[in-house]
């Protein structure tokens, strides 16, 4: 896996890149089996909603299989080392979900912000690859983004603690009219295993879905290994205290999972 000059170019002009159906029908069907045996589970690493549904459950790659693999993809691992030039280690690791009818919004912020504040990261030089596990559409609480937003580097923020389950530094409607009046807003969407990677200064949030169609996405936030966390203030299993660089598994790593998967079933 490796992107293309033009695509380098597209990433760090617009501070984002979507790669459609990177993953195929059967791999991200093992994801998603695996997603819902995860938030089936009563652990401090899934988070829920207020009514109870799940919002994010964090770490899997450290106790299930399927996301151990896809954590160490070289679909996503390569990509993130070619922007960066140097190897990469697991920041945080998370399994999102937009429930169908209840799915919560994410305020507008950029992710540098907390990784910066919360998690002692010297500078943005991590970002986000996210994998969608169903299909992201316009209607069913899709990210968005403010294109080329990631230029006006790491700015203002206030804790908010309220508005959601999942406390979070956001930006004032000031600040993202602003933006939004020089970049616009985009949406990425697209079918069950396409990938979209985007910067760690790069505006974002989404609505709440009240659809029948759920929404999860799957996000590595990758760190460059320079750029290891100093002063972590939120559990282990949230910002993450091992810095080794990823090695990554084979390209047929999930293929050969859901494989075996496929059979089993026969």
């Amino acid at each position: 896996m490796k992107l293309t000059d033009q695509q380098i170019e597209d990433f760090h002009r617009e501070g984002w890149l979507f790669l459609p159906e990177l993953f195929t029908p059967a791999e991200v069907e093992v994801l998603k089996r695996e997603s819902q045996a995860i938030y089936d589970q009563e652990r401090p690493e899934v988070w829920r909603e207020t009514n109870g549904a799940p919002r994010t459950a964090f770490a899997a790659h450290t106790y299930n299989e399927a996301f151990r693999v896809l954590g160490a993809h070289p679909r996503l691992i390569r990509p993130v080392e070619q922007i960066f030039g140097e190897r990469v280690y697991m920041h945080q690791y998370k399994i999102n979900a937009k429930a169908a009818f209840t799915g919560e919004v994410w305020q507008w912020h950029q992710d540098y912000g907390t990784w910066k504040r919360d998690d002692g990261m010297p500078a943005p030089k991590a970002m986000n690859i996210s994998v969608f596990l169903d299909e992201v559409m316009p209607i069913n609480g899709p990210l968005l983004l403010v294109p080329k937003s990631h230029e006006a580097g790491d700015l203002e923020a206030r804790h908010d603690v309220e508005t959601t389950s999942y406390p979070l530094w956001t930006l004032d409607d000031a600040t993202v009219t602003r933006l939004v009046a020089a970049g616009g807003i985009v949406a990425p969407t697209g079918k069950p295993g396409g990938v979209l990677m985007f910067h760690g200064n790069l505006v974002h949030g989404s609505a709440g879905n009240i659809t029948p169609f759920p929404r999860r996405i799957v996000y590595l936030t990758l760190n460059a290994v320079s750029n290891a966390i100093r002063t972590p203030t939120r559990p282990a299993f949230i910002a993450h205290r091992d810095f080794t660089p990823i090695e990554p598994v084979g390209d047929d790593a999930l293929a050969q999972m859901a494989q075996t998967y496929r059979v089993a079933a026969e």
